[in-house]
């Protein structure tokens, strides 16, 4: 380690190594910044970023003197710490295959110094970074808690830093140490395996708040309750807390709250112990996430349409690109030959086989002649809509509208047929 700052490796620039790389640069430390994609990397020395992510392009440029990018792994040796930042991608039932990452660090351990600390940062199984102590290295683990849409915010200003290590009673090595210190917040040091549960019991306790909203804002739609109504007295109960997950939605997404409730549920099963409330949160996010497929059906014949329906929104959610696991891509998949216009800031290409599905170039001209509007990502340009002039240039009057996008009373005051979650 140099006598002034560590300096510090990212080996694989997904959305978490960007983030997290351009945020540690941000902390006033050298950053070489690594990938075998050599276009990827070509792309990161002009300033074109692969992510889509607020705020994460002035971030870059105004620390672009202390952003290093190579797709020579060689140039890991310099490093004084490394991180392991690779996507470990999940099947469709959310169990990880971490081959990719297993080569990627039995290449990289091939070139780091052996003084260098070496950290894995990607989502991984408990007992995994065990398997990867060596005598003659220094491995650990540390929680990624990246949020899309809000990863700026939570790799600058992190609320903890969740550590596993070899022997929790031991002092960190100092260029770990001085890397998290330099942000100010709690570091929390314990076992490998209890670091690798505890990202995992992290996602758990999410999911279990929004099972119970979503639960209970279905019984809302059908007693006369409003859920939003509900929601703000539960914050203000200590024991469940003002920053809890209570918005109701249409089911999990993204992959890794997936890909955890997976590993709790395999987990359970080979060491004989019960995760039926998990396998029940994964039913519930199944039943959610057709929500709107179900509100379309009542409340539309579509096989007596000629008209399109209107989609605003691809994306699993605002201020991403992710399609993974998305709930707007899924309703679309069950219109069959039902005409859809779709429009969405940011998702990327996708192909609909069978449909005919036609990419917007703006909301307002998915919303012309339409017969039934589906706001299906919360983005915040759909938030200036105003339902006067929705209700101008639709044919139909039915808005499906889960996360309330749209201001209830004005809907309804514009003569709009809105429907939205937790309400009847």
């Amino acid at each position: 380690m140099s006598e002034s700052k560590p300096r510090i490796g990212f080996a694989g620039l997904t959305h978490l190594g960007l983030c997290s790389a351009i945020a540690a640069a941000g902390q006033g430390f050298e950053i070489l910044a690594f990938d075998l994609d050599e276009a990827l990397i070509v792309g990161l020395r002009e300033g074109r970023l692969p992510v889509s992510e607020p705020g994460l392009d002035d971030l870059m440029k105004v620390n672009r003197d202390r952003l290093t990018f190579t797709d020579s792994i060689l140039d890991l040796g310099r490093c004084d710490l490394i991180y392991f930042a690779l996507d470990v991608p999940t099947d469709e039932s959310g169990e990880s295959d971490e081959s990719d990452l297993d080569a990627l660090l039995n290449q990289v351990l091939t070139v780091a110094r052996p003084d260098a600390v070496v950290v894995i940062l990607s989502q991984v199984s408990p007992g995994y970074t065990r398997e990867w102590q060596r005598v003659d290295r220094i491995v650990g683990y540390q929680v990624e808690t990246l949020i899309f849409g809000r990863a700026v915010e939570r790799a600058t200003r992190p609320e903890r830093f969740i550590l596993g290590v070899a022997d929790p009673a031991k002092p960190l090595p100092k260029a770990w140490h001085a890397f998290l210190a330099s942000f100010g917040c709690p570091i929390l040091p314990m076992r490998l395996e209890s670091a690798e549960l505890a990202k995992i019991a992290i996602n758990c306790c999410l999911v279990a708040s929004v099972s119970v909203a979503n639960t209970l804002a279905e019984l809302c739609e059908r007693i006369g309750a409003d859920w939003s109504e509900i929601a703000p007295a539960l914050k203000l109960d200590r024991r469940i807390g003002a920053y809890s997950y209570l918005s109701p939605g249409l089911g999990i997404a993204g992959g890794n709250l997936e890909r955890d409730l997976a590993t709790v549920d395999r987990l359970s099963l080979e060491h004989g112990t019960d995760a039926g409330v998990i396998r029940a949160f994964v039913a519930n996010s199944k039943h959610r996430r057709d929500w709107a497929l179900r509100t379309l059906q009542e409340n539309f014949p579509v096989a007596q349409s000629k008209g399109h329906v209107a989609v605003l929104g691809l994306t699993y959610k605002e201020d991403t690109h992710s399609l993974k696991n998305s709930a707007s891509i899924a309703l679309i998949g069950h219109l069959g030959a039902q005409p859809v216009k779709a429009y969405d800031p940011a998702a990327p290409k996708i192909e609909f086989k069978g449909q005919s599905v036609t990419r917007s170039a703006s909301a307002a001209e998915t919303l012309d002649q339409a017969e039934v509007l589906l706001i299906m990502t919360p983005w915040a340009e759909f938030r200036s809509l105003k339902p006067a002039e929705i209700v101008r240039r639709m044919r139909g009057r039915l808005v499906i509208d889960p996360f309330r996008v749209l201001k209830p009373a004005e809907a309804k005051a514009a003569g709009l047929d809105h429907r939205t979650l937790g309400v009847a």
